[in-house]
Order: C-alpha cells, then sequence, then structure tokens
C-alpha cells in the first residue's frame, strides 16, 4: 500500500499543475494550441485527470478501515481527523485553495460510521454517494455561465497578476467558495470513492489483485467512461464540461482500480520492490504539502511569466522535474528517518489529543 501511496502522490503533480496559473481557469490554452497540447490533453483524459486524486481516496478509505481493525475505536481515528481537518483548513487559507486534506478529514469523519458495514452495503453506498456527487456536480458545472479564455488574449492578461499578495487574497476567496462546495459535492465522491476503498481492501484488492471476472468488468467499464470522456471532450459551454466532468468520476474510479491491480501485481507483496516509492509513500503527507510550497514559489514568486507562455508540455516537464526532486529527497531523508516531519507532527498531535 506504501508504492500505491507513493505513486498516487507524485501523479498529483501532474495532476495540479495547471492549477497553480490562474486556479479558477487551470490551464489557459492558446487560440490556435501546438499539436504537443491536444497530445498531452488526450493522455491525461485517459490516465491522470481524477485518477491519482480517485487513488488517494480509495486508500484513505481503506487506511481507515485498518486503523478501525487496530484499534477498534473511534477516538484514534477521530482525534487523526480532527487534525488533519486543521491541516487542511491552513494549507488551504494560507497556502493554495486547491486542498485535499480538509475534503478527506470531513468525509472520513462520515465514513466512521459505515467501517462495520458488509461488503455489499459499502459497495453499494459507495456507488451511490459517486453516483450522487456525479449528478450535483452535473448540475452545478451546467449552471454556470460560458466562459472561455485563451492566453493570447486581452481578457488573460487583465486576470493576469504577478504580485502574490493578490494571489494571497483571490485564494483566501477562492478556498472559501471551495469549502462551501464540500458539503455539496466534494464530500459525497469522497465518501463514496473511501467506502469502495474499504470494500476494494477486504476483498483483498490490496493485497492480491482483481480476479479474473473484477479486471474484466472493471477494464469494460475503463474502457466505456474513457472513450465517453474523450468523445464529451468535443462538446462546448457548460454543459459539456459538466458532462465530461460527471463521465470522468467514473473513468477515474476504474482507472485508479486499474492502477492499484498492476502496483500489486508488479510488487508481488515484497517490501523489496520500488522501494524508493515506498518510502514516499510513506512520506505522502509531507512530499504534498511540498509540492504546493514548491510550486507557489516557481509559479507566484520566482517565474510568474511563466502563467503567459507555458503549454501544456512546459508544465510536465516542471511536474517532472519536482518529482525527480522529491524522489531524491525521500532517498536521502530516508536513509536517517524512518518517518516524515509532517507525519511525525499529525502523530504527535494525535496522541496529545487523545490523552488530553
Amino acid at each position: 500500500m506504501d508504492f500505491i501511496r507513493g505513486v498516487a502522490v507524485l501523479g498529483l503533480v501532474y495532476m495540479n499543475a495547471y492549477a497553480f496559473g490562474i486556479f479558477e481557469y487551470g490551464y489557459s490554452s492558446l487560440t490556435n494550441p501546438p499539436v504537443s497540447d491536444s497530445i498531452i490533453h488526450t493522455l491525461s483524459s485517459v490516465f491522470v485527470d481524477g485518477r491519482f486524486r480517485t487513488l488517494f481516496s480509495l486508500l484513505f478509505g481503506a487506511g481507515l478501515y485498518i486503523q478501525w481493525q487496530r484499534y477498534k475505536s473511534e477516538v484514534q481515528i477521530k482525534s487523526r481527523l480532527y487534525w488533519l481537518i486543521l491541516f487542511g483548513l491552513a494549507h488551504g487559507f494560507l497556502l493554495w485553495a486547491g486542498d485535499i486534506l480538509f475534503v478527506y478529514g470531513v468525509s472520513g469523519w462520515f465514513v466512521i460510521k459505515y467501517l462495520e458495514s458488509d461488503s455489499n452495503v459499502l459497495l453499494k453506498r459507495g456507488l451511490a454517494f459517486t453516483l450522487l456527487s456525479g449528478v450535483v456536480t452535473l448540475l452545478v458545472i451546467s449552471s454556470v455561465p460560458d466562459e472561455i479564455i485563451y492566453r493570447d488574449t486581452a481578457q488573460f492578461i487583465e486576470l493576469y497578476n504577478p504580485h502574490y499578495i493578490d494571489y494571497f487574497i483571490s485564494n483566501l476567496a477562492m478556498n472559501t467558495l471551495m469549502l462551501v462546495m464540500v458539503p455539496i459535492m466534494t464530500m459525497w465522491m469522497c465518501v463514496g470513492l473511501m467506502l469502495i476503498g474499504i470494500y476494494l481492501y477486504k476483498q483483498d484488492v490490496f493485497s492480491k489483485g482483481l480476479t479474473t471476472q473484477q479486471l474484466i468488468v472493471c477494464g469494460a467499464m475503463t474502457l466505456v467512461f474513457c472513450g465517453i470522456r474523450l468523445y464529451a471532450s468535443q462538446l462546448n459551454g457548460s454543459l459539456g464540461y459538466g458532462v465530461q466532468e460527471f463521465v470522468n468520476i467514473f473513468a477515474a474510479l476504474g482507472m485508479a482500480t486499474l492502477y492499484i491491480h498492476l502496483i500489486v501485481k508488479f510488487c508481488n507483496n515484497s517490501a523489496h520492490v520500488g522501494t524508493l516509492i515506498q518510502q514516499a509513500g510513506r512520506l505522502a503527507f509531507t512530499l504534498y504539502i511540498s509540492q504546493t510550497l514548491i510550486q507557489l514559489l516557481l509559479y507566484k514568486v520566482l517565474f510568474t511569466h511563466w502563467v503567459l507562455n507555458f503549454d501544456r508540455i512546459d508544465y510536465w516537464l516542471v511536474a517532472t522535474a519536482l518529482v525527480a526532486l522529491q524522489l531524491i529527497f525521500t532517498f536521502i531523508y530516508s536513509r536517517y528517518f524512518n518517518q516524515g516531519p509532517l507525519e511525525f507532527v499529525w502523530r504527535k498531535l494525535t496522541k496529545a489529543k487523545i490523552n488530553a
């Protein structure tokens, strides 16, 4: 599971890269984008968009169940979630509105009531909550006025502001909006995926992979939804984007489950396979926060003009360099410490709250 978590946290770099430009618009292409934009967009639509966030959600659900098995008490779990929520609020308001920690903390609190449920209930509730989130997402996005902004237009230049203080103020407003959306749609998606993660864990998918029948069903589901997602990318306007996001939730679920299967088969439950990625998985919290800090430093402080010039391939090159840097850090740090600095703080705060 550490290997899976390592893949998930490093994959987030590619998924979140564009959001450090102008957060509310994501990637803004040129009026006549290069061919590389289309290629990377297609690859991202199939293998990246939402996949690693979904992978993390499935892992988070499985992790909650493992903690429940170990402690048989809600006190330990709720204490960890309490601090995760506070970390998420600080991360979101002070650094980046794309935070996932707060959502995971709130969703995990809701998932606790299902920890003793049988597998059928977990799967049914998980799919139901995920579907609910998809429908609400479709309705919300479809109601937003159509607005396509190209990077080489005066409208984009007006939105661009190189001053960090302006970004900070804008981020406060965006994170407030993101928090409002949590109980409306984001939480239900995470709750659904976490419940499915517990189901997959109880089905031994995290240790043995999918059965042949499960693999066929999951593969077919992924192929169908990814195909619809690519077709829907041709649709214009808010409704088209809403359809894409709805379909992508299930495409991401299928692909993330296939990733788990492939990783399990690759590792074959060996502690000696992919050691560096496993170590990255054990430092996931620290690496996630450091990704925000480094990308803010690059895009909002040192090289603010990048957002005006970068195509998709440029963002991915920076993301690849950041992944390499994090792996180097992981290799050096793990030679001396078994636990990441933020993981250590989280653990100590959890113990202090339990003792209190």
